[in-house]
Order: structure tokens, then sequence, then C-alpha cells
């Protein structure tokens, strides 16, 4: 997929008005709603050869400055950040970085200046000036939005380095520099007419550096920054039209996406003993292998060497094997109440590799205390002896001594089951058998409960934590069902069954769900794309590949959904992240936008062509979390109550274009 979407002519320009428009008067009398506006400064723009350290710039009205330090920008990028002091109708900039000769200095107010008695801001002023005898005037302009979710980038540092270095983002700073306002949009301005690389970051420790914790935007191509006349007509009367030339400075309408990569440093984050028979480690990152333990010490002074294996423990992890418990079978491990361990794992060193290390755990069981004014619990130990104070021939059961909860439990926790869905059950302890034929599922047609056939297999919902089934079948919707379990029906790895169980279970009614069905236009020929249905959280809900340039969801509950597209390039029907190493780009996402609204017993069908509203404008405001700020006056942007109304495509233009 090509990453350059582009807006369209004027759109940048238009958006940024719109930011700033008086939309209506509250009641009472016209209101201040006017931004501050320029008057005069020292230097004045465009002027050459300067050589002071301190600038004025003065307006028709008292002004004060929002955030500054994380809104202002000045290129050349500076080492020193400069003051800036608001007083009265002036605003006093002092650098504190020696000028450079024959240097185009710019500085971006971006949207920190606004008037003080009303708050309206005044977006996308910025001032320069020369030390030379000459001033560069070409500039970028265009949009960030988060890769994820289209929204848009507030306040993100966005900057350009001459030339085609890959690495000049770790070992350079930023040549020319701007931030983007409310709404995403940023110009860097006074530009030579040479290649540039253009990135955005967080820069969340202003060192004009990118590090790989923060968050990145980049072109995968160099732009290059050009100027060009264009004629406009403007009709004034019937028989008089008005023709004038502007100038338009390009791209003025690129996009970036920015998004981060997850990077964690991998080490050993925590471990615990908790259970006494289950010991517990925490990786802070995903690995890709998992770690090795040996048992070096039980109590206080007993030197034993006992590598755990298959044969004395099992190893449950998590699919990115950063969550691992070892749960112990072996009772003489178990009863000990302290653990010297050596264990091995891969973590990252001073050098940023990953490497194998090893150390020496201490895992403590410290029977839990007793609730005030309850009995102390007796520890295992106790427990034992108790058995054995009745006979001494008796075989202590360890394991029912020490795990005496449940150990199977059957619920779909007291909620319907739909129709959709499989039935799944969950064990306390990683099972290691179950019998056949001992986990029924029964079906009551009338009065009277009879086996469904053929009867479902019981299935691992899992491969790495050995304690999730289910069971699934093409359920009747509003049927009644009943599971029946065995007393011997599943064994769990230290050798103990579940009781006998039965648990009843309501399908929800068909007449209950809604369903929606897209018919998707503008993808690419042979591209593969999926389409996540959102709920009003912008969450993901539901998943489904297009198909056949289609995707229906159906057995929906009512109410109020979303929906969102991503271009699944490398076919493994995830959205997949950006990457700046690999410089690869983020796969791309399109909003349907508007609101959907879903009833019982409704089916629903939309068109979608994903190109016919513009990028920054497809995520529907209901689910936007980062809302520009109005000033005085200002009416926010309304939404239809009936969202069947809204009119999709048309007036919203083309589309931003993102270099990939």
């Amino acid at each position: 997929m090509n990453n350059l979407r582009f807006l369209p002519l004027g759109a940048l320009a238009a958006l940024t008005l719109a930011a700033c428009a008086s939309l209506g008067h509250p009641d009472g009398g016209p209101r201040d709603v006017t931004p501050p506006r320029y008057v005069s400064s020292n230097p004045v723009p465009g002027s050459l050869n300067f050589s002071g350290d301190k600038i004025s710039i003065f307006f028709d009205e008292n002004v004060e400055l929002s955030d500054p330090n994380s809104k202002v920008a000045i290129s050349p990028a500076q080492k020193e950040m400069p003051t800036l002091m608001a007083n009265g109708r002036r605003i006093d900039i002092t650098l504190r970085d020696s000028l450079i000769p024959d240097m185009t200095y710019t500085i971006d107010l971006a949207d920190a200046v606004k008037d003080l008695n009303e708050g309206n801001v005044l977006d996308g002023f910025a001032i320069d000036f020369s030390t030379g005898d000459s001033i560069d005037t070409l500039s970028i302009s265009g949009m960030v939005l988060h890769a994820r979710d289209l929204e848009p980038a507030q306040g993100m540092l966005v900057g350009v380095y001459a030339g085609a270095a890959d690495s000049c983002i770790h070992t350079r700073r930023f040549e020319r520099i701007a931030r983007t306002n409310q709404l995403g949009q940023f110009t860097i301005r006074n530009l030579k007419p040479r290649e540039y690389q253009i990135f955005a970051l967080t820069d969340q420790n202003r060192d004009l550096f990118w590090d790989r914790t923060e968050d990145v935007a980049f072109c995968s191509t160099t732009i290059t920054p050009t100027v060009e006349t264009v004629v406009e007509t403007d009709s004034i009367s019937p028989d008089s039209v008005v023709v004038t030339n502007r100038t338009r400075f390009l791209p003025d309408n690129l996009l970036l996406t920015w998004f981060n990569e997850d990077y964690k440093a991998q080490y050993l984050s925590g471990y615990k003993r908790d259970p006494r028979n289950v010991l517990h480690l925490e990786m802070a990152a995903p690995a890709d292998s998992l770690p090795s333990l040996t048992v070096v010490t039980l109590g206080a002074d007993t030197a034993v060497r006992i590598p755990l294996t298959p044969a004395n423990s099992l190893m449950t992890h998590s699919a990115t094997n950063d969550t691992i418990n070892f749960w112990l079978r072996d009772t003489t491990l178990i009863q000990a109440d302290t653990m010297l361990v050596e264990t091995r794992y891969r973590r990252v060193d001073s050098l940023d590799n990953v490497v194998w290390t090893t150390d020496t755990l201490k895992f403590n069981f410290r029977t839990p205390k007793s609730k005030k004014g309850q009995p102390r619990p007796l520890t295992l130990q106790e427990k034992i002896d108790s058995v054995l104070a009745i006979s001494d021939t008796i075989v202590v059961d360890t394991f029912a001594l020490m795990q005496p909860k449940a150990f199977l439990t059957l619920s779909n926790d007291g909620s319907v089951q739909e129709v959709n869905r499989p039935y799944i059950f969950k064990t306390s302890r990683p099972v290691d058998s179950i019998a056949p034929g001992a986990i029924r599922l029964e079906f009551k047609p009338d009065s009277v409960w009879v086996p469904v056939e053929p009867q479902p297999q019981v299935l691992p919902y899992d491969t790495i934590w050995h304690d999730r089934f289910f069971i699934d079948v093409d359920w009747v919707p509003g049927g009644s069902y009943r599971i029946v379990a065995d007393s011997l029906a599943i064994s769990d790895i230290y050798g103990r069954y579940n009781k006998p169980l039965e648990t009843k279970i309501d399908v929800r009614n068909s007449a209950e769900y809604s369903s929606i069905l897209f018919n998707i236009a503008g993808l690419p020929d042979s591209v593969a794309a999926v389409v996540e249905l959102l709920d009003d959280r912008d969450e993901v809900k539901r998943t489904l590949p297009v198909t056949g340039g289609r995707a229906k969801f159906e057995y929906l509950l009512p109410g109020t959904f979303y929906a969102r597209l991503f271009i699944d390039a490398d076919r493994d029907g995830q959205w997949t992240n950006g990457d700046l190493h690999l410089r690869r780009q983020p796969e791309d996402v399109y909003y349907f936008p508007k609101k959907l609204a879903l009833k019982k017993n409704w089916e629903r069908s939309e068109a979608w062509d994903i190109n016919a509203v513009s990028v920054e404008e497809q995520k529907p405001l209901e689910i936007k979390q980062n809302k520009p700020k109005l000033n005085a006056g200002e009416i926010p942007l309304q939404t239809d109550e009936d969202e069947d109304d809204v009119p999709f495509g048309g007036e919203f233009g083309t589309g931003l274009t993102n270099y990939r």
C-alpha cells in the first residue's frame, strides 16, 4: 500500500481557519470571539542580517502564552530553550544559543498565543528572520494522526534532516522543526530547495533525538519542497470576476501516522510463590525463549541440585512468554517453606543486546495471616501432623490439603449463552487428562433431557495454560441445554479429580439479535483487509476479514457501534505496528464515518467506500478523544440524532496522502 495520502487542495488551510472561526454568540449580546492580531515586531518578519538575541512581538490586545515549552518551536533547533514571556500586548523571546551565520530562523508559536480575557487562540502564527543576506522561504505542511485510531497528534514535534541518511534521527538534532496544533496540523517553514527526511516524535525528554520508547512517525521517501503559482478567480458580481495569483508551497497536505514500537527492555521484573506449589515469574517484555529453573537449597541449609523438569513440575506460560508458572509436582519441594532457585533467563545488557544470565532467587511461602476474630490458619505441616495424629498408617494426601478449593467449575457466569460462541469452562489447576464421554451435553426439546447427537468434543481453549476448555455446537436459539460432568471426568496434574457437576445453559433467542453487512469499495485488487466492529469507547468487539468485498457481523446485541478497517498487508489477520529500524510503516487504517445504531431483530446494510471521506475526517466525533478546545463563542460540532440521516461521502473531499 502507498503510504503517501494527501489532503484535498487547500484543506489544511480550511481546517485551520475553521478552528479559529466565530460560529455563534451567547445570549446577552456580542462577545469577543476574535483571536489576537499581529501589529508589529522587532525584528520585522523577513528581516536580514539580524544579530540580536531578543525578539519582541506586539498584538492588538493583551495576550498570554499557553504551555510555550511544549508548543513553541524554534528553527534551527535550539540546544538551550529560549525564555518566552507575555507582558501586556507584547511577547518577548530571548534566545540563549548563539546565532548561526547565514541562517534563516523561524519562531513558530503554533497555538500558544491567546487573548487574556476570552482565551481566543491565534493558531499558526510564526515569524522569521535571517542572519545573512537572504532568507529561505519554502515550507512543508501536513498532519500527524495516530496510526491505530486516527486521533490527531497534539503538540507533537515534527522535524526534517537534509539528505537521506537513515540513522540521523539517532545521532543528529533536527535541522528545522514545528509542533502540531490541536488538529494535528503542522508547517515546517523557511526550508531550502533540497531533499529532506521528515519525522515526528513526542520527544518526552526534549533532547531532539528519538528514543525507542517514544512515539514516532516517518516518511519512507525523501520530500523536496517546491513552490507554484495558483490562479484563483472570484465572482464579486454577475458581471465582474476578480483574478488573483496565489503562491502555493508544496507539499502542503502530507500525512504522517505515528506509532510506538512498544519497546521494553527484557529483564526479570518480579517473582513470587503463591500458592506454595507454584513458582511465578514475570518478565518485563515479551520473550522469544523460556527460563530454566534449578532448586539449589531447600529450607535453611539443605543443599540440593534439582532441575525443574516435566517429571517434577509443569510449566505454563502466556503466549508472549512474559508470564510463567512452574507448578511443582514433587512433595519435597512443595513442603519446603523456603527454597533458593538458580534461574537462567534472557535479559538486555548495557549495550541493549539480549543475553542469557543467571540469578539465584529466594522463594518463600508464608501461611496467610488470620482475619481478625478468626483462628490462625494451619500451616501445611500442621495439617499433615493433625492427620498423622489420628493414625500413623494413614497415607497423607498432601495435594488435597494444599488445594482444598473446587477443582472444576462449570458456569456461564449467570449470562445467557450466545448463539455464535462456544461454552467455556475453567479448572483451578492444570489438567492432565479428560475421560472420553465423562462430560456430556444434553438438550431439552420439551420436558425431557436428551443427549445431543453427536456429542461435542471437549477441546483445549489454549495449549499453554492447560486450564480452560470449551465445547462448541450449533446452538438452537432459545433452547435449553445442560452440561453434566461425572465425578471422574477430569484429572489434574496431581491425580485429583473433579466432583460431579451439572449446569444449565439458556441460549439467547435469535429475535434478540441484529446484524450488519458492510459492502466495501475502494480496496485495491488482491489486498487483504479486516473490519473491526467497535463500541462507544473505540474498543474492538468483533473482527472479520473482508471476503469478496463484504464483511457481515451477525448475532449482535442491540446497541451503538462503530467500524474500522485496516489493510492486512502481511495477511496475519491482525493489525501490524510500524518499526522504524525495519523501515516498516504501520498498516493503514480507515473508519466508517458515522455511528451505527442496531435494534432487535434488525438487519442493516451499509455501503462503505473507504476513500469517500478524507482520512482526517473519517473518525466519528462521538469516539474521538483529542478534540480541539473551542474559542469563546464557538459552537461545538453537532452530530445528527438519527444516524440514518447522516450523509455519507461527497462533501468531504478525497483525503490525505501518506508515503509508505
